[in-house]
């Protein structure tokens, strides 16, 4: 595996673990093909084309050739859908969100609804995963104090 390959493979990884999507370059094009998204992301081009094909992903411009043109715009998108997916926010609920976008103003009653409905999910999910968190220092300090023990004897 080359240099390349493995910090695209390591980009992937921390992408899929909520990491941001970098910034726009404020001297960029402005303008990217769906290669370059999928290398800023960390997604692959498959999954691009399987938020678009579904809903989740705004309307993708083309090219006079017909080929993909992503916009700052979509990838400002496309990393909050990451945020969205590290929360465990339900592809179905991603999508009924991206459809209340699209629909404009009017819905912005239902997007607070939908958006604080899941905030809750969030919360609840953190002081789980508090308590476990709590569980595993107890499990670790006993391991150290019993390891400590045994090397002391």
């Amino acid at each position: 595996m080359s240099a390349t390959d493995t910090q695209t493979a390591a980009h992937r990884r921390s992408r899929c673990a909520g990491t941001p999507v970098p910034p726009p370059d404020p001297d960029g094009p402005g303008r990217y093909t769906i290669s370059e998204v999928a290398a800023r992301t960390g997604l692959s081009a498959h999954t691009l084309r399987w938020y678009e094909r579904i809903g989740l992903m705004p309307h993708v411009d083309r090219t006079h050739t017909g080929q993909r043109s992503f916009t700052d715009r979509d990838l400002n998108w496309l990393d909050l859908v990451g945020r969205l997916r590290l929360t465990g926010m339900p592809v179905a609920d991603m999508v009924r969100y991206a459809d209340l976008v699209r629909q404009g103003e009017h819905t912005y009653a239902e997007r607070e609804k939908l958006l604080t409905a899941h905030r809750e999910n969030v919360r609840q999910r953190i002081a789980e995963l508090r308590g476990t968190l709590d569980v595993l220092d107890r499990k670790i300090d006993f391991y150290a104090g019993a390891r400590w023990v045994s090397e002391r004897v």
